[in-house]
C-alpha cells in the first residue's frame, strides 16, 4: 500500500475511534517525576511509569545508515536521552496538558539533519516516530503536526501526536509501542486505548533543568 492511502486509511478508521481525545482532557500543568513544573528548554528523560524497562532512545532501522529511529530500551537501567520540548512560536512558554509541543533529543547525530522527533510512513504497517527530514528517510512521508502531553492517570502522561491534516481541528492519536521481529521497541503511532504511560524525569539530577 502506498504510502498516501495508507495515510488516509488510518486517520479515517481512528476517527472515530479517537474523538474522546479531542474532547474530554482537563488542562493542568505538566509536572515531572519530583512534583515540578516542566518549562521549554528543560531536559527530561521519558520513561516508563511502570519500572522494568528504560527510556527512550535512537537507532537505526531498515537500510537506514543512520540512528533515526526512536525506540524505547527494554533494560530498566538505560535512561535513554535526554530531550527538550518547545512550544512552536512561543519562548519560553508554559506546557500544559493539551500544549502543542515539538520534541528534540539534547543532541543530534552528527549524520541527522535535526534531532527534531517526526511522524514518517512508508510501508510499515503503522506510522512511527524518528527524528530528521525528508533527507533522513528518503522515499518516506513525514506527517506534519505537533506532539502534546496528557495526563493518563494520577501517576502518569502519555504523548499524543496531532496531525494538521485532520478533521476536527484537534484529533490526536495516541503515542504507544511495538515490538518488532528485530527484537526492538518502536515508539509509535497507535489506534488503541494502550498508550506508552510516561513520566518526565529532570535530566540535570539538580532540579535546574526547569530553569530556560
Amino acid at each position: 500500500m502506498k504510502p498516501a492511502l495508507l495515510t488516509l486509511s488510518f486517520f479515517l478508521f481512528a476517527l472515530m475511534t479517537n474523538l474522546p481525545l479531542v474532547f474530554s482532557q482537563v488542562v493542568e500543568q505538566v509536572l515531572d517525576s519530583n512534583g515540578k513544573p516542566i518549562f521549554p528548554g528543560g531536559k527530561y528523560y521519558i520513561l516508563p511509569v511502570i519500572i522494568g524497562s528504560g527510556g527512550v532512545r535512537l537507532d537505526k532501522t531498515g537500510n537506514s545508515k543512520c540512528p533515526v529511529t526512536v525506540l524505547q530500551d527494554y533494560s530498566p537501567f538505560i535512561k535513554g536521552l535526554p530531550v527538550k520540548f518547545s512550544i512552536p512560536g512561543i519562548s519560553p512558554g508554559i506546557i500544559f496538558t493539551g500544549t502543542p509541543l515539538d520534541i528534540t533529543f539534547e543532541k543530534k547525530p552528527k549524520c541527522a539533519e535535526s534531532s527534531k522527533w517526526v511522524v514518517v510512513v512508508d510501508d510499515f504497517p503503522r506510522e512511527w516516530v524518528g527524528i530528521g527530514g525528508l533527507e533522513d528517510h528518503r522515499g518516506k512521508q513525514i506527517l506534519n503536526g505537533t506532539f502534546n502531553i496528557q495526563k493518563y492517570d494520577k501517576r502518569s502522561y502519555k504523548l499524543v501526536f496531532c496531525p494538521r491534516i485532520t478533521a476536527p481541528p484537534g484529533l490526536c492519536f495516541n503515542i504507544g509501542r511495538y515490538n518488532d521481529e528485530n527484537g526492538r521497541r518502536l515508539i509509535l503511532i497507535t489506534d488503541d486505548n494502550d498508550p506508552f504511560q510516561v513520566v518526565f524525569e529532570d535530566a540535570d539530577g539538580t532540579g535546574l533543568s526547569s530553569v530556560v
